[in-house]
């Protein structure tokens, strides 16, 4: 049978980690073990964690005496802690699904060049009780590490949550934890580069963790408004992994070309959008150019380039006048690339 570690780490949310603690304790066909780690949070969370080790063996509590931020703790766990054959990060404010951690496990027994495995996160309110998740195994895709790396330079952006992760800990620790330098994300850069060094598992038509949507939610506080952070911590994250690879790969240069490109049309789209809601005066549309700008040279020769210039030529009324023929248009190419993603069920 194989084991699993699962990290817990926790900052103020005593009250929804033992839901948390009790869908890893209940996970089947595995041996687990849980690490609860309270990074100070003087809200009675260390005491919850405590009761919680007390009633079960297989839970573990560290206590912080100030707080070292959750890069650091996720690192404390997944690298000083973690020892299994394979590991997890669960945020306490998530859970897992039913049998989540047996079919990532089946999948890298057999396949060891599987790095690690994901699946679909549920996102859900916190409401009890827990949505119904598809728990039922659909068979898996297993990417080359490489083709996979590929397609998220093609697309400028992580496909993966987080809950939904188990990873081949020998692997974790080999490459190394979360980047400090990333601390929005370090989770993106952290999935590429386990694929520079080992394939990656997908699990099919399941939900392998309920991811809670809340108002708390450091991503939602960090990437509020326009998104010219996230444009700039996305690139930061590719940019951290290219220089990982330097000198293991000839492509880096053509590789960079292509997600700075995304990444710049995805910020004129950004910028495009203030004008079809009215929001430019709220929106900081100038800051969306000049990130477009900056990160690829050929800014002011893309399409999404020339439609907002138009856009600025019409003026806000004429676009917000328009904008339900470009939503039509919008709409089409949804249908589009949704009859693709049909036939290219088997990509990625």
């Amino acid at each position: 049978m194989s084991s699993v570690d699962v990290v817990i780490p926790c900052y103020k949310y005593g009250s929804v980690l033992p839901g948390a603690v009790r869908s890893v304790l209940d996970q089947p066909g595995v041996d687990v073990r849980v690490l609860v780690i309270d990074d100070c949070s003087r809200d009675g969370s260390a005491d919850v964690a405590r009761e919680l080790a007390a009633a079960d063996s297989r839970v573990t509590v560290w206590e912080h005496e100030t707080n070292k931020g959750h890069i650091a703790t996720y690192n404390e766990g997944l690298l000083g802690w973690a020892s299994a054959d394979y590991c997890a990060l669960l945020s306490a404010d998530d859970a897992l699904t039913p049998g989540a951690l047996k079919r990532a496990a089946d999948l890298m027994d057999a396949h060891p060049s599987v790095g690690f495995v994901y699946g679909r996160p549920l996102h859900w309110d916190g409401s009890d009780p827990y949505p119904h998740a598809r728990t039922e195994s659909q068979g898996w895709i297993v990417y080359e590490g490489e083709k996979w790396l590929r397609r998220r330079f093609e697309l400028g952006d992580g496909c993966i949550t987080s809950p939904e992760v188990v990873v081949r800990t020998e692997l974790q620790q080999k490459i190394g934890g979360y980047d400090p330098a990333l601390p929005h994300t370090g989770d993106i850069e952290m999935w590429m580069r386990f694929a520079l060094h080992a394939d990656v598992g997908y699990l099919r038509g399941v939900d392998q963790a309920f991811y809670r949507v809340h108002g708390n939610n450091m991503s939602v506080n960090y990437y509020a408004g326009s998104g010219v952070r996230d444009l700039q911590q996305r690139l930061a994250a590719y940019e951290a992994l290219l220089d990982r690879a330097d000198g293991s790969r000839r492509d880096v240069a053509s590789m960079e070309q292509r997600v700075r490109r995304v990444l710049a049309k995805d910020a004129l789209r950004r910028a495009g959008r203030a004008y079809d809601k009215g929001r430019v005066d709220a929106e900081p549309v100038e800051e969306l150019v000049e990130f477009a700008r900056k990160a690829f040279d050929g800014a002011d020769r893309l399409p999404e380039w020339h439609t907002l210039r138009l856009r600025q030529r019409l003026g806000v009324r004429a676009c917000r006048a328009l904008s339900p023929l470009v939503l039509t248009a919008a709409a089409r190419r949804l249908r589009q690339t949704y009859r693709l993603r049909q036939w290219k069920r088997e990509g990625i």
